[in-house]
């Protein structure tokens, strides 16, 4: 875990992104999404906030690529969380997909935890509020209908802007309309099974173009994807975290799905 013995101080760490949330309105900072991923030593960390639709064009990044920011402890309880100073955000490079995506597995799969059962007993022994598991199966993804409108409240974060920087802000920010559950099972063999949201910016975007371009048939192809695609051609692996108003609550911050490669191909790599 990050050192936190000057947890009031600002320190430069080199990242590999490997979450983007959707955008959530905020009160203090109009927008921001939740960001997180592994310093150089191999040590999960939360980045927040990014306000990542008003950074520079050289600073916006995609995930699985490599950072350097200024970040210091912030004052979420949660071990992992740190203040980003977004000024500091630099691009270093982005980590490829090369056979069959290895040089991503090699950086995340000696960070893979046993199960997500595993995890929940991690966090009531020790507050750990992010890892990375490997479903066993995947049941199903659920996709269910919310309200397709900003709440009051939501909607006044998202339109205090200064007299500064009006001019430069990007489009007002998009409320999905729908919520996306992953049904599945663990590797622990007394799980029963597990139900959790998905705010992975990724799927949010693939609704919004899916929608745009097939319309009706949306879902059909959102399913294609995220349901029969993660369970049958690729190995999947679900980023989770917990939620900091809602500790003991754990949900599918993102995905990672490098395709299912046989023994005979692992020969060829």
């Amino acid at each position: 875990m990050i050192e936190h013995s000057q947890a009031n101080k600002w320190r430069e760490l080199e990242v590999m992104i490997t979450v983007k949330a959707y955008p959530n309105p905020s009160r203090k900072y109009v927008e921001a999404s939740c960001t997180a991923g592994i310093t150089r030593d191999g040590q999960w960390i939360r980045l927040y906030p990014v306000k990542f639709r008003t950074l520079d064009s050289e600073q916006q990044f995609s995930k699985y690529t490599w950072v350097r920011v200024r970040v210091c402890k912030a004052s979420d309880p949660r071990p992992e969380s740190f203040t980003v100073d977004m000024d500091s955000i630099q691009v270093i490079r982005r980590v490829g997909t090369a056979q069959a995506w290895a040089e991503r597995k090699a950086i995340l799969y000696p960070l893979r935890d046993l199960s997500m059962c595993s995890l929940q007993s991690a966090r009531e022994a020790g507050g750990r509020s992010l890892g990375f598991i490997r479903p066993k199966e995947i049941i199903r993804l659920e996709i269910r209908p919310t309200s397709p409108h900003w709440t009051p409240a939501e909607l006044a974060c998202l339109r205090q802007q200064s007299f500064f920087d009006a001019d430069s802000s990007p489009a007002e920010l998009e409320k999905i309309p729908y919520d996306f559950f992953y049904h599945f099972r663990c590797e622990d063999p007394h799980c029963n099974s597990h139900r959790m949201k998905v705010v992975d910016w990724e799927i949010c975007q693939s609704y919004r173009s899916w929608f745009q371009r097939y319309g009706d048939d949306w879902q059909e192809k959102l399913r294609e994807k995220y349901e029969r695609q993660m369970r049958d051609e690729r190995d999947t692996h679900f980023f989770v975290g917990t939620m900091l108003k809602h500790p003991q609550s754990w949900i599918i911050v993102g995905l990672f799905y490098p395709p299912k490669v046989s023994a005979e191909q692992m020969s060829l790599l």
